[in-house]
């Protein structure tokens, strides 16, 4: 094999296996035939042809994958823990506005629940129903009206305010994966992948985990402004407090029973629908760890330099790409591991068929 075969060869490794496998030597043969004599690399021209064509192909066939039954189901799924995780965010929210801290003087108190706190609540609560009924496509317009409604509160603070909108892309990437996901999912219902008992363990799960931040912030140990010398103990973890211990962990404890039960429930589903709940989840939780990880010190400072810190262009660019690549390495990795499990359940077929000698 020649220097400049093998280059070409490394080009044609960009096209699928699929496409290589019934075309690759054709190709090869045209290439070489086409080459000035003496050549040993590819010419640039050549080589952008051949790695734009073959990165098409490989959108093309990507494309095709998606559309099996297994990533529809997926979709509805994800579509329905989305907004179940969300309604929680919400009514957690509402009722930190609506029931007031009897430890909170009165000039601390908050004013109540607005019109935009109600209507995330109903919003994230109409998605789901909608959603388990397999009206999907209306499930999927309430989810892009809400990201809409956060670029319209929200995006205008990114120069003024920008922690704020930092905190709260996690919840815009969720709500984003849920709208995609509802937008491509099969029209089935959700109920019917679910099932009853699944369902019924993830809404309890999310109510135990409202459930225990609302204990533990209505019955957190009281600062008493009026007397700073009077002393009380307070055991902190997380959004967690209590003057106890104990307490503590048996608010870890709940929060961990909610976690097992809806962990349980979606790995009770099919291996292939799992996965991909997986995959479509995934840009949320990276994006989530990166914000924790690598900006804990941008928002401490700027809490406490008493003046806006700005975000770089290369940081924001992190925060924007992070989700897609993370799901695009996702969807290879599903890709991969179920062409392995094919090739797997074909050699054990050819095994049995191999008659005994």
């Amino acid at each position: 094999m020649t220097d400049l075969e093998r280059r070409y060869r490394r080009l044609l490794a960009v096209y699928p296996w699929e496409h290589r496998r019934v075309y690759e030597d054709e190709m090869l043969a045209v290439l070489l035939d086409g080459a000035r004599a003496g050549q040993r690399h590819p010419t640039a021209a050549e080589a952008a042809n051949l790695i734009g064509a073959g990165l098409r192909a490989r959108l093309r066939v990507g494309a095709r994958g998606l559309t099996e039954p297994a990533w529809g189901d997926a979709s509805t799924v994800t579509g329905v823990l989305a907004a179940l995780l969300l309604f929680a965010a919400a009514a957690k929210g509402l009722l930190d506005q609506a029931v007031v801290d009897p430890a909170l003087p009165p000039a601390w108190r908050p004013a109540g629940p607005d019109l935009v706190d109600w209507l995330r609540v109903a919003g994230w609560a109409g998605v789901a129903v909608a959603a388990l009924a397999g009206l999907c496509r209306f499930a999927a317009g309430l989810a892009w009206a809400a990201v809409v409604g956060w670029a319209v509160l929200v995006g205008p603070q990114t120069g003024a305010n920008p922690t704020y909108v930092v905190d709260t892309l996690p919840q815009l990437a969720l709500a984003v994966v849920m709208a995609v996901a509802l937008s491509v999912a099969a029209p089935r219902r959700g109920l019917a992948v679910l099932g009853v008992r699944r369902l019924l363990a993830l809404v309890l799960a999310s109510l135990a985990v409202v459930a225990v931040l609302e204990t533990s912030r209505l019955t957190a140990p009281g600062f008493n402004p009026a007397d700073p010398n009077r002393p009380y103990t307070s055991y902190v973890l997380y959004g967690l407090e209590a003057s106890s211990e104990l307490v503590i962990w048996l608010y870890v404890a709940g929060l961990a029973v909610a976690a097992v039960a809806a962990l349980v429930a979606v790995l009770s589903l099919a291996p292939a629908i799992r996965r991909r709940i997986a995959v479509l989840l995934a840009p949320v939780a990276t994006l989530a760890l990166v914000i924790d990880s690598t900006l804990a010190g941008w928002v401490t400072s700027t809490a406490h330099m008493g003046h806006m810190i700005p975000l770089v262009p290369a940081q924001w660019a992190v925060l924007v790409l992070v989700p897609p690549v993370t799901f695009l390495a996702g969807v290879l990795l599903v890709r991969r591991r179920e062409e392995t499990l094919r090739m797997v359940a074909l050699g054990r077929a050819a095994d049995r068929e191999r008659p005994a000698t």
